[in-house]
């Protein structure tokens, strides 16, 4: 029998058969990064190069993606996919990345000659020297766009709020004179930084959506953009804005008062901080997500390890920046501070507001939650029906004169006498739930990103007892919200209906 031929193996190009040699792939991909940061990896082909092919499904794609998540270390986002040649189907994996040393299965390893061998600790030793030491981070690495590649408004309206606050002091506007001394190009060509900074290109990407319920399993819009930092970060804060609901209080002046049911000032710190702090490198979206009683910005990257966001709300500490290039820009339009007070400004905010607000961390990345239709005036404005309405009875205004709700109308979560639950004057939440809701809907979204998570694994990204987690998903298995498929080895869960 004749098979296509798909060329020779080369330094990042390996063949397996089959899935069945997913822990040897696991680590030909660490090998393969830490000698030359990106490769292709195909099962269903054998080491002569013929493709022989091998049965391929979700539950296929699933599986190999669920191991190099559970067995490469730094973390990368490979693309798993079906491929298929001369109707013989393969698994594709493109994979890349630049946080050398990687770990397989907790042990490096470096390629010499045809053999991969474990890594000697001096080299180890270098790798992680050299990923440390900010000249070689992501921001600093040439990226692929010249000046001539930027957004020249979105370039402009920078330079004019930095004049206008006053932290840049020189005059010219000219971008090949202003990006170099920014430390944002080199010789005509954009560092990683300034690219992600102010051109419109796929280097960020933001998803925002909004939902029927609390659930999230359906969603009433959705929306995914590409762009600028400062260009993406606009557009998710003005989102926000159209989704809230807003009060409108007479207070006897000529103009009316209209509140916003989360201070739109700790909004934007959110975005802006989940843009520049995030994980650049991953590819992954900064994701908004509205539902019933909650306004989440989600940013992937993980909080520095062995720090809470209480520390920095409640002390002073030291900034943690994981891309300074680019909050020193930002510090310079006063779009963010770069003094680590960013969570305490947020907290500040909501509790002058009356709203709840709690932050959330796991190994994939780091949430800021604002609770809905807290503060002073919410309660009766839900609990009669009279959103945009005023909270006094001193002015006649009809409904059509205060306008129609912008969000979604729902009882209060946990927000009940706000004046006496400030979460700051607590601790804020981190890493735990209180209601059984909220860690329900943080199972079925793992389980919509992998059906074949155990529950072993969730408790682990989301730091609870295996305990808490088999018992949140008894009670969702009873509900008839998920249903378990093929056993315990190879099985799978489905998502089968909305709360």
């Amino acid at each position: 029998m004749k098979y296509y031929n798909l060329g020779p193996e080369t330094e990042q190009i390996e063949y397996k058969k089959t899935t069945s040699e997913l822990k040897e792939g696991v680590t030909s991909i660490a090998v393969i990064l830490n000698k030359h940061g990106k490769g292709t990896w195909y099962f269903g082909v054998k080491n002569n190069e013929d493709v022989i092919g091998q049965e391929v499904n979700d539950e296929t794609l699933r599986s190999v993606s669920k191991a190099i998540g559970n067995y490469l270390r730094p973390a990368i986002y490979p693309v798993v996919e079906k491929d298929v040649y001369e109707g013989r189907t393969v698994v594709k994996v493109d994979f890349e990345g630049n946080q050398q040393p990687y770990l397989a299965h907790n042990i490096p390893r470096i390629r010499v000659a045809d053999e991969d061998l474990v890594m000697e600790q001096p080299m180890y030793e270098a790798m992680l020297r050299k990923r440390d030491n900010i000249s070689y981070s992501w921001e600093n690495q040439r990226s692929k766009y010249t000046i001539a590649d930027i957004d020249q408004e979105a370039f402009k309206s920078y330079l004019q709020k930095a004049h206008r606050v006053g932290r840049i002091s020189f005059n010219s506007e000219d971008p090949a004179e202003v990006l170099p001394r920014l430390g944002l190009a080199e010789n005509g060509t954009l560092l990683n930084a300034g690219a992600a900074l102010f051109v419109d290109c796929g280097i960020n990407e933001l998803q925002m959506a909004k939902y029927a319920t609390n659930m999230r399993l359906n969603f009433t819009d959705m929306k995914r953009y590409i762009g600028s930092i400062l260009d993406l970060s606009e557009k998710a804060v003005q989102y926000i804005i159209d989704a809230m609901d807003w009060r409108v209080v007479f207070t006897g002046k000529l103009e009316r008062d209209e509140i916003p049911e989360v201070p739109v000032e700790a909004i934007r710190e959110a975005v802006i901080n989940a843009f520049a702090h995030r994980r650049i490198e991953s590819g992954q979206a900064v994701d908004i997500a509205i539902d019933r009683s909650y306004i989440e910005v989600y940013s992937p990257g993980t909080f520095p390890e062995g720090l809470t966001p209480e520390m920095f709300i409640k002390e002073s500490r030291r900034p943690i920046r994981r891309n300074p290039l680019i909050t020193r820009t930002l510090y310079y339009s006063k779009d963010m501070e770069s003094f680590a007070t960013g969570l305490r400004r947020i907290q500040h905010l909501c509790d002058d507001a009356g709203v709840k607000v709690d932050y959330h961390g796991d190994r994939y990345g780091f949430t800021v939650r604002f609770f809905r239709h807290c503060g002073e005036g919410w309660a009766e404005a839900v609990r009669t029906d009279k959103l945009n309405a005023p909270v006094d009875n001193t002015q006649n205004v009809t409904q059509s004169e205060v306008g129609t709700l912008n969000g979604t109308l729902n009882e209060p979560q946990s927000c009940n006498n706000p004046q006496n639950d400030s979460p700051f004057k607590g601790s804020p939440k981190y890493h735990s739930d209180t209601l059984d809701d909220t860690l329900e809907k943080r199972i079925l979204r793992i389980l919509k990103n992998n059906p074949a998570e155990g529950q072993k694994e969730i408790a682990e990204i989301l730091n609870v007892s295996q305990i808490t987690i088999k018992r949140a998903m008894k009670k969702l298995k009873d509900k008839g919200i998920i249903i378990r498929h093929n056993g315990k080895r190879l099985g799978y869960w489905e998502i089968a209906a909305d709360e």
